[in-house]
């Protein structure tokens, strides 16, 4: 099983749901974060006063899926997000060990 984080812009995230669902993806934790890249944010001017904003407003989007799936989902995710800007986000891959339903006790692929 392989355990998909993909940090997105917030306003990509209906997208992805979308193409989510459309290849059969329902379960998903969503999360909002703040952070930043290379950009390291942008400057912006309230009341006269320049400041900077170094952590912006991103959306986290995890879920487990079985290893058959990694590169679909991962797919589907990529090309929802994708504006071709700078920002645009990163998706990471892990390995999961283990998946337990706490309802019944299911394990492994079952859970999902």
């Amino acid at each position: 099983m392989k355990k998909i984080e993909a940090i997105i812009q917030p306003f990509k995230l209906e997208e992805v749901k979308e193409a989510l669902k459309a290849i059969g993806i329902d379960g998903m934790t969503i999360t909002e974060v703040r952070g930043h890249g290379r950009q390291k944010g942008h400057k912006e001017t309230y009341r006269g006063q320049e400041y900077n904003v170094d952590l912006l407003p991103k959306v986290k989007v995890e879920l487990v899926v079985t290893d058959g799936r990694f590169n679909e989902v991962t797919g589907a995710i990529a090309n929802a997000a994708r504006t071709g800007k700078i920002g645009d986000g990163k998706i990471f891959v892990y390995e999961v060990a283990e998946a337990i339903r706490i309802r019944n006790d299911d394990r492994g692929e079952a859970a999902l």
